[in-house]
């Protein structure tokens, strides 16, 4: 077991700032005025080897409010670029966020400490470099959720809040969020060097992400190009989990995509509910680029971008293979993930109608994306069954009766059977992949509310919980699983969310 630590005694690495100062501008945390610790999270702490009796501290909540700075640290301000809504962007970096340093745990695992709302920095871009409370509960909860979900993700340690006013679309009270997470290397950081033909940076960059995070390929002739595939690869697996799960990210610039295939930067995020695969979740998004349905495309386009920054690294070939490779593992990859929610063990032919079949069902009938698929966990193969309780789901019963005929007929067709337990075991089985609980809109703007106009922080812990085992039952929360009532259907989230 890893020996505890304090806030003065975390092991820093700090590897990034080993690097040329080109890629960083040394700043300092700017102290939120009056800090109050809103949120902890021990499994977070636990990655740090950080003791969870150190959050009971007055300091803590004065050490990630910037009012001083943990022993070892060095902070720093990340410069990259990036395209943005797909127009290329030559100078972005930590405009509200800054790198605190590397913590290393006993386990030999590296973790970024990741300020977010800590101030202006030299990248802040017409901003005051803070970030909302609003905000960095929605981000704490989400990264949470999505871990929860087994889907690649930061973690958050902490939110802290305070009595400081910032102002969005309107005044809202500030607050930081302290992200952990391996990297936080962006496509956008190879672009920034490219773009500039500091191609020696580049390559500096380059070998510094392969000595931390991919030592095997080190020393490879072919190094460079295998990061890219791999890069591909990770990210054709998170956008295929993402879509599995109904998952919206709302701003996938490429600036926000993590070359660990990380979820990297919640802002508008929104997880499906009535199913419409032309889902926004951003409402600054006027256009629909990074509606639900587009984000494996964008996916694509991020990695094109990436693709054309590694030129004059590696050969064209050899990028044009990784480009291929991601959307051959998507593919595949979705295609196992959707098979394994409706409880199919194999890949036969007729698949892929039948599960466009429900889903045009579902999108014509508005239905909840996350609670038709728990439901059909409990699905009964019996020829007499009418399985009353998916059935009203849809609005076009008899179609949803021909649908659940060819279900029923697919999962005959691979020996699955209504006897001898084996609907039973089926039904765990998709259990384990279909969450009764997913973050909602709704939920999450509850927490908010009581958190900003009541100072009860008490819904975050409880949503916290929730989250970290979302395939469970958990009876006494089943009110977390319902849909949104009405007056959580039409949220508005912004970029400033």
């Amino acid at each position: 077991m890893s020996k505890l630590r304090t806030l003065e005694t975390l092991q820093f690495d700090n590897t990034f700032a080993r690097l040329p100062e080109v890629f960083y501008a040394k700043v300092t945390p700017t102290p939120l005025k009056n800090p109050c610790l809103v949120a902890f999270n021990p499994e977070a702490a636990a990655l740090l080897d950080l003791d969870p009796e150190e959050a009971r501290r007055p300091e803590f909540a004065g050490c990630f409010a910037g009012q001083y700075l943990p022993p070892g640290s060095e902070p720093l301000a990340m410069v990259y670029a990036g395209h943005q809504f797909g127009a290329y962007v030559s100078r972005l970096g930590d405009g509200r966020a800054i790198l605190l340093g590397e913590v290393r745990n006993g386990r030999g695992e590296k973790w970024d400490l990741h300020l977010k709302g800590a101030g202006l920095t030299p990248f802040s871009r017409d901003d005051d470099g803070r970030a909302v409370l609003r905000s960095c509960i929605r981000e704490y909860l989400c990264g949470e959720a999505m871990h929860g979900l087994g889907i690649a993700t930061t973690r958050a340690l902490c939110v802290v809040g305070s009595e400081e006013e910032v102002l969005r679309e309107q005044v809202e009270t500030g607050a930081t969020l302290l992200r952990l997470a391996p990297s936080h290397v962006r496509f956008g950081h190879f672009e920034f060097f490219y773009w500039r033909r500091q191609f020696d940076h580049l390559k500096t960059l380059a070998d510094y992400v392969l000595a931390q995070h991919f030592p095997e390929l080190v020393g490879r002739p072919d190094a460079y190009a295998r990061f890219y595939h791999e890069a591909a690869v990770r990210t054709a697996r998170l956008i295929a989990k993402w879509q599995a799960v109904g998952f919206a990210h709302g701003v996938m610039n490429s600036d926000n995509m993590s070359v660990l295939g990380m979820t990297l930067d919640y802002g508008p995020f929104g997880f499906l509910e009535a199913y419409n695969p032309a889902f926004i979740c951003n409402h600054s998004d006027h256009q629909g680029r990074y509606a639900f349905h587009n984000q494996p495309d964008i996916g694509y386009f991020n990695l094109r971008c990436l693709a054309q920054a590694l030129t004059p690294l590696a050969p064209d070939e050899a990028i044009k293979a990784g480009l291929d490779a991601y959307e051959a593992v998507f593919a595949e990859h979705y295609g196992e993930l959707m098979r394994a929610k409706l409880g199919l063990r194999e890949a036969l032919p007729g698949d892929d109608p039948l599960l466009r079949g429900l889903l045009e069902l579902m999108r014509e009938s508005g239905a909840d994306y996350t609670n038709v698929f728990r439901a059909f966990c409990d699905f009964k193969q019996a020829p007499e069954a009418r399985n009353e309780t998916i059935r009203d789901y849809f609005v076009d019963r008899e179609a949803f009766d021909k649908w659940a005929e060819r279900y029923k007929a697919r999962l005959w067709a691979e020996g699955s059977r209504d006897e001898g337990g084996r609907e039973a075991e089926r039904a765990a089985r998709m259990k384990r992949v279909n969450p009764k609980y997913v973050l909602r809109n709704y939920l999450a703007h509850t927490a908010i509310r009581m958190a900003t106009e009541q100072k009860d922080f008490s819904e975050i812990e409880r949503l916290r919980l929730l989250l970290r085992d979302p395939f469970a039952e958990q009876p006494e929360m089943d009110r977390y699983a319902a849909p949104p009532p009405d007056w959580g259907k039409h949220l508005i989230v912004s970029c400033s969310s």
